[in-house]
């Protein structure tokens, strides 16, 4: 299995960060896959397999810390061509909220 689960919904609070560059000040670290939960379920065939997927976005996913889980917001594509690629680890911005 690459992720721990794979979800549909985002059930952690809202968190205000909707642009890559509120992000921007949210420290990166290596995530283990086989910790994230997704929050979408499908993927865009042709996004994954883009050169430049990461050219117009934030070069790191984008992960949430709620309650002891890491919920992949943004960057799903990243997280599996990481998987195809072999690699258990990716580099992601990791928010934590509180409860």
């Amino acid at each position: 299995m690459i992720f721990q689960s794979v979800g549909d919904t985002r059930p952690y609070p809202a968190h205000g960060r909707s642009a890559p560059r509120d992000w921007a000040d949210v420290p990166h670290r290596a995530v283990r896959l086989e910790q994230l939960t997704t929050t979408k379920s499908a993927l865009n065939l042709h996004d994954l397999l883009a050169d430049d997927s990461t050219f117009y976005g934030d070069l790191f996913p984008h992960v949430v810390l709620w309650r002891e889980r890491h919920y992949l917001e943004d960057g799903l594509h990243r997280a599996l061509r990481a998987a195809l690629q072999q690699r258990s680890t990716l580099h992601a911005r990791v928010l934590e909220l509180d409860d």
